[in-house]
């Protein structure tokens, strides 16, 4: 599944704001946005990502995208940065 990719990525932004600025600044590769997490949270960078073509990857909760993310809590966004 598409978790492995953020396990495997050398650089996260984890959090609506970090991965929003990365986008923002055209860093982000990836954005992978849980089903679970509230819409009016995601909803702003998922426009975003689509204005600005960065693939948006849906994984299905906040729990496994925090834990493939090395964290200890739920997750509502992370993006995959290019350095």
């Amino acid at each position: 599944m598409s978790y492995e990719k953020v396990k495997q990525a050398a650089k996260l932004s984890i959090g609506t704001k970090q991965a929003t600025k990365m986008v923002e600044l055209g860093k982000a590769v990836e954005v992978f946005v849980a089903r679970d997490a509230d819409p009016r949270i995601t909803n702003k960078v998922v426009n975003l990502c689509k204005k600005t073509g960065v693939t948006i990857t849906y994984v299905d909760s906040m729990k496994q995208l925090g834990k493939a993310c090395g964290i200890e809590v739920g997750a509502a966004i992370a993006a995959v940065v290019n350095e």
